[in-house]
């Protein structure tokens, strides 16, 4: 369901393979909340809020020292919208301990539509403008 397709690639093999990882961990997110063998989801929760955490970071960092490489002139709004990204990721509870089922499918589509929503319009807003530089 949750996969690169051809709107989301911009052409630079580097920075697309890891786009392609977090829509990975997006279909993982995905795959958790629809989940109806695994009845505490606290651990995958917390496993993949760590793992997008790390993976973002990793991210700006390449995709931050490329727009450096290509002198891209609006670097400092483009790490702006990274910082703001990784902020929002950190306002997921690493130390969700909820066990009640419901909630805990709530808090996993809340941060299913926050990284999905922010992963498109980034790509096909954002990312789009250093490419057409």
């Amino acid at each position: 369901m949750y996969e690169m397709k051809p709107e989301y690639y911009i052409g630079i093999a580097h920075i697309d393979q890891e786009h392609a990882r977090l829509f990975e961990l997006a279909q993982e997110t995905y795959d958790l909340l629809n989940d109806s063998l695994l009845h505490d989801k606290t651990e995958k929760l917390t496993s993949l809020i760590s793992q997008l955490i790390d993976y973002t970071k990793t991210h700006f960092a390449h995709e931050e020292a490329y727009l450096e490489s290509i002198h891209y002139a609006h670097i400092p709004a483009h790490v702006a919208l990274h910082r703001k990204f990784e902020e929002g990721l950190m306002e997921f509870d690493l130390d969700f301990t909820d066990t009640d089922w419901e909630i805990q499918n709530e808090a996993v589509e809340k941060l299913l539509d926050f990284l999905v929503q922010w992963l498109i319009s980034h790509i096909q807003k954002v990312d789009m403008l250093y490419v057409k530089q």
